[in-house]
């Protein structure tokens, strides 16, 4: 039998490291080479001693080594001793769907289904990010509650990324389950269509997580794209003030076109996730929303995202790692 094994390329532990302080992303192969390649720019950004910001990046790279097996080890934890809230949640139920999202689908699953068809029953804005209902209401209080319910308990989180330090991996959480049904059933025959050319028919893992803004902690987001082939973004509540996202070009394209895009919440924002974006500063309250990171690996496997080089593949004993995959032959099964 052959059985497929999640990796993560080998550039996920030198490059994409965030100086959150200097808005700068950097990659950090020896302190030679960073000093090298960085002391101008940070300069140029208010550093005063770049050195300074060096043992920040050991840090962060000794992190995303250990990452998989801490985040796989936390998830154990939490599965034997978090004590759910609202455990019904945890199993994805056509009822925490918004009505106009399950009949959207329902269209979408239709072989005969077409772009132009499709596109009219939902909101576009600039070139290839669209907009419909996802959850409802009722569903998205639930969440949130049992985020906060989760935020106050004395177990482990798994931050999301460097960017942003106050949100909750749901995969830790034990949501993958819900995570998955909702990638395959209800987003993949939408993205076939959206997005062929980028492995939309051929999604085949996640990443999930909650990002929080709140005055005073993460109040917005830096300009980025993510390690995704289609990113969908739930806003989860209404009680805050400003934030909305921006969207640029491609991160491979020039372009000073700038789309602003406010929240609703259960809202739904579909988008490449190599479309450069961000999120303006709250004013006042606290935000939270979903973050779904879908991969294909069809279309990873070539080229990777973040190196923009044929992926030099590591393997992960647990998860979905960042998406690449090998298949290979499964010696413990029976001939």
């Amino acid at each position: 039998m052959l059985s497929t094994r999640f990796h993560v390329c080998q550039c996920y532990f030198t490059s994409n490291l965030f100086i959150k302080k200097y808005n700068q992303h950097i990659t950090y192969i020896n302190k030679e080479q960073f000093l090298l390649d960085y002391t101008e720019i940070l300069k140029s950004k208010g550093c005063i001693d770049p050195t300074a910001v060096i043992p920040e990046l050991e840090t962060e790279i000794l992190r995303r080594k250990k990452f998989h097996q801490d985040s796989w080890e936390r998830r154990m934890k939490i599965a034997k001793e978090y004590k759910p809230l609202n455990p019904h949640i945890f199993t994805l139920q056509k009822g925490y769907l918004d009505p106009k999202f399950v009949e959207l689908v329902k269209y979408a699953s239709d072989p005969n289904a077409t772009y132009e068809d499709l596109v009219k029953e939902i909101r576009c804005y600039q070139e290839r990010i669209y907009t419909f209902p996802v959850f409802t209401k009722e569903f998205c209080n639930l969440l949130v509650n049992e985020i906060i319910n989760f935020e106050e308990s004395p177990l482990p989180k798994g931050r999301p990324n460097t960017m942003n330090r106050y949100g909750v991996s749901l995969g830790e959480l034990g949501f993958d389950k819900f995570l998955t049904e909702l990638r395959n059933v209800y987003i993949t025959p939408l993205t076939r269509i959206l997005y062929p050319d980028w492995g939309g028919a051929s999604l085949d893992s996640n990443k999930a997580f909650i990002v929080k803004y709140e005055e005073d902690k993460d109040t917005d987001l830096d300009s980025h794209f993510d390690n995704a082939e289609i990113t969908l973004n739930v806003p989860l509540n209404d009680n805050y003030l400003d934030g909305e996202l921006y969207f640029g070009p491609m991160r491979t394209e020039e372009s000073s076109r700038v789309t602003g895009i406010g929240h609703q919440m259960g809202i739904g924002l579909l988008h490449l996730g190599q479309q450069i974006h961000g999120a303006l500063p709250i004013s006042e309250g606290v935000r939270y929303n979903l973050i779904l990171w879908m991969r294909s690996s069809q279309v990873r496997n070539q080229l990777c995202p973040m190196c923009d080089k044929k992926p030099t593949l590591v393997p992960v004993e647990n998860g979905f790692g960042d998406g690449f995959t090998i298949t290979e032959a499964d010696v413990c099964s029976v001939t």
